[in-house]
């Protein structure tokens, strides 16, 4: 195969980029000023999807909504601090949420761009990585948003009340811890699958893995303390280092599978 010239792997490169870019956009336009609603179409009575232009009453809206009385107990109030706070909200989800949606294509042109340079091998691996990656990183944000933020909310109200101040939190802030905690925990149990990868492609030996699983615990507790707001008295800290220590010690396992195979 003749190797092309850097200028044209540019190239290549920002069209990507451009078209991924393009999907997020036009994502987000979908998420932050549409609603839907389904309709029946009779005949032959199947369910359609309609989208209506809808700023107020947005899906991002409603996805803020659902995460206000699903997650904040009764007795904390959701307050806006700025007028910009709800469109800022709104678009920090709808950011969220388009990304998300847009995935499968930016994974797609990632995947176009790097492929051509890899052996066959090693296309079958990441190949078979996308899924559980999207497994893990659901599994992560489920834990947080099923675990960690009611704990949270919970010991802020608890603390509020013990000072006798009101327990409110700006929507803003709200949506922001929201958002941190989902995406940093859904990134933190890819932790299996990328010390799999990595020695599957020879890069770190399983032994080194288990030779240094004290160092491993000892980030999974560091990065509890970096990403928890530490309001709950160790509780979510412990919580969370256990869970990523119990992560680490899966990659070590499946890092020795690798290896043997």
């Amino acid at each position: 195969m003749q190797e092309q010239p850097l200028i044209s792997h540019i190239v290549e490169l920002i069209g990507r980029l451009r078209k991924a870019l393009y999907t997020i956009l036009i994502s987000f336009i979908l998420v932050f000023a549409f609603k839907y609603s389904i309709t029946r179409i009779d005949p032959p009575g199947i369910l359609v999807i309609v989208p209506i232009p809808s700023i107020d009453d947005s899906f991002s809206v409603s996805v803020i909504n659902f995460f206000i009385h699903a997650t904040v107990p009764k007795g904390v109030e959701i307050i806006t601090i700025s007028p910009f706070d709800p469109l800022l909200a709104a678009a920090q989800i709808s950011l969220f949420l388009a990304v998300i949606i847009a995935l499968p294509i930016v994974l797609w042109e990632v995947w176009a761009f790097i492929s051509p340079g890899l052996y066959e091998h090693e296309r079958r691996m990441l190949k078979a990585s996308v899924l559980p990656a999207m497994v893990l990183f659901a599994l992560g944000s489920l834990f947080a948003y099923a675990i960690i933020i009611p704990v949270i909310f919970k010991f802020f109200l608890f603390y509020a009340k013990a000072l006798n101040v009101e327990p409110t939190i700006s929507l803003r802030s709200f949506v922001q811890t929201i958002l941190a905690l989902m995406l940093s925990m859904g990134l933190a149990f890819q932790t299996p699958l990328i010390m799999t990868i990595l020695t599957r492609f020879r890069i770190v030996k399983a032994s080194t893995w288990r030779q240094y699983w004290r160092w491993g615990v000892l980030a999974s507790f560091l990065f509890a303390l970096i990403i928890s707001p530490g309001t709950t008295g160790g509780i979510i800290e412990t919580t969370i280092g256990l869970t990523m220590s119990a992560l680490y010690i899966v990659g070590v396992l499946a890092s020795m599978i690798v290896e043997k195979r």
